[in-house]
C-alpha cells in the first residue's frame, strides 16, 4: 500500500469514531427541540379540550339572562327553588321580538327577594333538553319549581310572566289539581251517563304514546272546561280497570272514545291540544243541520258534489227524529246530515214526515238508478237500520273518485276505475259526462262492483304504477281488487264494449294482476328471507308457516339501525322450519294484501299460519332482540305447539 493511501485510510477511521461517539451521547439539539415542541402541542390540545369542556359547563350571561345548554343545565338548576326558562331558536322571529321583554323580566326578577333565576336555552343546539321538556315550538316558556316543569300559557308580557313566576315561587305554592277526571269502575257509569258528551282516554301507565298525549290532553281539558257548557275530558287506567277496558273493547293504548249520554263512539280526531279542542267542539254540536228553506235543497241538487241526506220530521219531539239523530252521530265524520220540519220541503221531496231521503246531485243521476232512496222511520226502527240504509245508498252508480274522498267513499273492493280528464265544471261537463255515460252502460250490469271515474292527473302515481301512464290512450281503466291486487285494462280505444269485456274477464278470473316487484332473488337461503312483490303471496301468505315480515325503506335510518338486530333474530330462529323471518323493501315492491298496511318504516307484522288475514302488528318501541323474540314466541303457533309437546 502506498503512503498516501495509508494516510487516507487512517483519516476515514478517525472520522467514523467521532461520529459514533456523537451518536452515543444522545439526540442532537434540533431533534430535542422538535420533540419538545410536539409535546407542548399535545399539552396545548389537551388544554384546549379542557377549556372547551369548561366553556360548556360555564354559565354565561347575556343582558342578565343566564345561557344554559345540555352540559350545564342540571348543575345550574340543582340548588334553585324557582327558575324561569325560555326555549328559543336563533332564527325564530317571535323569539327575536320577545328578547328585549325577556331581558326586562330578568332584571325585575333579579331584584325580587329572594332573586329568581332567569335563563334561556337554544333548543336547536340543546336537543337533549328540548326533547326532555317536549319543546315543539318557539319560544316555549316554562317555570321550573323544585325541578318540576310548569307550562306557562299566558301572554308574553313582562307584567303577566313576572306575576306568574312570583306566584309559583311562593313556599306554599302547589300545582293546581288536574282538570282531567279520573274514572274507575265505581264512578264511571254515573259520570259518563250524566254527560251530554265526554271524551274518555283508556291508557296504560307504561305506554310511551300515553305519556306523550298526557300534557296535551290536560291542556285540552283545561280549555274545554272554560266553555259553556263545559266539555269534560276523563281518563281510565285500563291496566287497573280491566273490566272497563274489556267492556269497551280496548286492545291498544291510548284508546279514546266519545260518550254521549253513555253511548260510546270512536274518537278519530287529533291528539294535540288545539286539535282535540276543535274536534270536541265540533262533536258537541248536533250531528244534523236543519234546512229552513226549499232553496237550500235545490242548491244541493244543482251544485252539490256529494250525497244528499235529509230527514223529514214533524218536530224535534218526533221519536223518528231522535232515532235519526242517534244514527247520524255514528256517521257524522263521514257524511253531512240534514233534517227539516218544513212542509214545503216535504212536498218537494214527495214524502211525508218520518221519512229519510237519500239523493245524488243532478250531475251524478242517471236513467239506470232511482232519483231518491226513501226509508220509513217507524217506532220500531233501530238506528243500526238507518245507518245501513245510508251506507247502502251513498254512492251513485258511477261516482267521482277523488283524493279527498277515496278513503271514506271508495274503500270497497272490487272497484272499477276509469281514468281520464275528469272535470265537472261548466266548460268541461259535457266531455266528462260523455265518457261517464259509457261507464254507466257497463256499471248497470255489474251491481256487485263499485264503479267510479277519476281524474288521471289526481291519480298520476296510481296510473303510473298500473303501467298506463304511457299508454297513449285518452281513457284508461283498472280494477282495484281485495287484498291489494290491481288489474289494468290493455290500452285500446275505449268504449262500453271494451270495458264490459275487461270487467267480464276479471269476473271469470282470466286477468293477471299488475305487481310492482324487484327481481326474485336467485339464492334466498339466508336466515332472513328476502320478499319481493312477486313472492309476497308465496312466502308471507303461506298458510302453513308463521312469518315475521319487516317492511323497510333503504333510506330509513331506523331500518338501518334495526338491520343487525333483525339478522341476529333470523339466525336465532333459523332452525325452526315452520317459522320464517323475512323482510321487504316496501318502496320498490307492492304489498299485495291490504291487511298489511305500511304507513311508516320500519313496519313489522307477524303473519300467523292458518290466519293470514289477521296479521299482528309489532307496536313495541323497543326493537331489540329480546322484545322481538318475545313478540314471536307470544304469537308463533308452531313454537307454541313444540313447547306443549315437550
Amino acid at each position: 500500500m502506498r503512503p498516501r493511501e495509508a494516510w487516507l485510510l487512517v483519516l476515514l477511521l478517525a472520522l467514523a469514531q467521532l461520529l459514533a461517539a456523537a451518536s452515543a451521547e444522545g439526540p442532537d439539539e434540533d431533534s430535542s427541540k422538535k420533540e419538545d415542541a410536539i409535546e407542548e402541542e399535545d399539552e396545548e390540545e389537551e388544554d384546549d379540550e379542557d377549556e372547551d369542556d369548561g366553556d360548556d359547563l360555564e354559565v354565561k350571561e347575556e343582558n342578565g339572562v343566564s345561557v344554559l345548554n345540555d352540559a350545564n343545565f342540571d348543575n345550574f338548576v340543582a340548588d334553585k327553588d324557582t327558575v324561569l326558562l325560555e326555549f328559543y331558536a336563533p332564527w325564530c322571529g317571535h323569539c327575536k321580538q320577545f328578547a328585549p321583554e325577556y331581558e326586562k323580566i330578568a332584571t325585575t326578577l333579579r331584584e325580587n327577594d329572594p332573586p329568581i333565576a332567569v335563563a334561556k336555552i337554544d333548543a336547536t343546539s340543546a336537543s337533549a333538553l328540548a326533547s326532555r321538556f317536549d319543546v315543539s315550538g318557539y319560544p316555549t316558556i316554562k317555570i321550573l319549581k323544585k325541578g318540576q316543569a310548569v307550562d306557562y300559557e299566558g301572554s308574553r308580557t313582562q307584567e303577566e310572566i313576572v306575576a306568574k313566576v312570583k306566584e309559583i315561587s311562593q313556599p306554599n305554592w302547589t300545582p293546581p289539581p288536574e282538570v282531567t277526571l279520573v274514572l274507575t269502575k265505581d264512578n264511571f257509569d254515573e259520570v259518563v251517563n250524566d254527560s251530554g258528551i265526554i271524551l274518555v282516554e283508556f291508557y296504560a301507565p307504561w305506554c310511551g304514546h300515553c305519556k306523550k298525549l298526557a300534557p296535551e290532553y290536560e291542556k285540552a281539558a283545561k280549555e274545554l272546561s272554560k266553555r259553556s257548557p263545559p266539555i269534560p275530558l276523563a281518563k281510565v287506567d285500563a291496566t287497573a280497570e280491566t273490566d272497563l277496558a274489556k267492556r269497551f273493547d280496548v286492545s291498544g293504548y291510548p284508546t279514546l272514545k266519545i260518550f254521549r249520554k253513555g253511548k260510546p263512539f270512536d274518537y278519530n280526531g287529533p291528539r294535540e291540544k288545539y286539535g282535540i279542542v276543535d274536534y270536541m267542539i265540533e262533536q258537541s254540536g248536533p250531528p244534523s243541520k236543519q234546512i229552513l228553506a226549499l232553496k237550500q235543497v235545490q242548491e244541493f241538487l244543482k251544485d252539490g258534489d256529494d250525497v244528499i241526506i235529509v230527514g223529514v220530521f214533524k218536530a224535534e219531539s218526533d221519536p223518528a227524529y231522535q232515532r235519526y239523530q242517534d244514527a247520524a252521530n255514528h256517521l257524522r265524520e263521514d257524511y253531512k246530515f240534514h233534517h227539516t220540519f218544513h212542509t214545503e220541503i216535504a212536498k218537494f221531496l214527495k214524502v211525508s214526515p218520518g221519512k229519510l231521503v237519500i239523493m245524488q246531485p243532478e250531475k251524478f243521476q242517471s236513467k239506470y238508478e232511482p232519483k231518491s232512496h226513501v226509508m220509513d222511520i217507524q217506532d220500531s226502527t233501530e238506528s243500526s237500520a238507518i245507518k245501513e240504509h245510508v251506507l247502502r245508498h251513498t254512492l251513485p252508480l258511477v261516482g267521482h273518485r277523488k283524493s279527498s274522498n277515496e278513503a271514506k267513499r271508495y274503500s270497497r273492493r272490487p272497484l272499477v276505475v276509469v281514468y281520464y280528464g275528469v272535470d265537472f265544471s261548466f266548460d268541461y261537463r259535457v266531455a266528462t259526462q260523455f265518457w261517464r255515460n259509457k261507464v254507466l252502460e257497463v256499471a248497470k250490469d255489474f251491481p256487485e262492483y263499485t264503479f267510479a271515474v277519476a281524474d288521471e292527473d289526481d291519480f298520476a302515481t296510481e296510473v303510473k304504477d298500473l303501467g298506463l301512464s304511457e299508454s297513449g290512450e285518452e281513457v284508461n281503466a283498472a280494477i282495484l281488487d281485495e287484498g291489494g291486487r290491481r288489474f289494468a285494462m290493455e290500452p285500446d280505444d275505449f268504449d262500453a264494449d271494451a270495458l264490459r269485456a275487461f270487467v267480464s274477464a276479471f269476473k271469470k278470473g282470466k286477468l293477471k294482476p299488475v305487481v310492482k316487484s324487484q327481481p326474485v332473488p336467485k339464492n334466498n337461503k339466508g336466515p332472513v328471507k328476502v320478499v319481493v312483490g312477486k313472492t309476497f303471496d308465496s312466502i308471507v301468505m303461506d298458510p302453513k308457516k308463521d312469518v315475521l315480515i319487516e317492511f323497510y325503506a333503504p333510506w330509513c335510518g331506523h331500518c338501518k339501525q334495526l338491520e343487525p338486530v333483525y339478522a341476529a333474530l333470523g339466525k336465532k330462529y333459523k332452525g325452526h322450519k315452520n317459522l320464517v323471518i323475512a323482510k321487504m323493501d316496501a318502496t320498490a315492491n307492492d304489498v299485495t294484501n291490504d291487511r298489511y298496511k305500511v304507513e311508516g318504516f320500519p313496519t313489522i307484522y307477524f303473519s300467523p299460519s292458518g290466519d293470514k288475514k289477521n296479521p299482528i302488528k309489532f307496536e313495541d318501541g323497543n326493537r331489540d332482540l329480546e322484545h322481538l323474540s318475545k313478540f314471536i314466541e307470544e304469537h308463533a303457533t308452531e313454537l307454541s305447539r313444540a313447547r306443549e309437546e315437550l
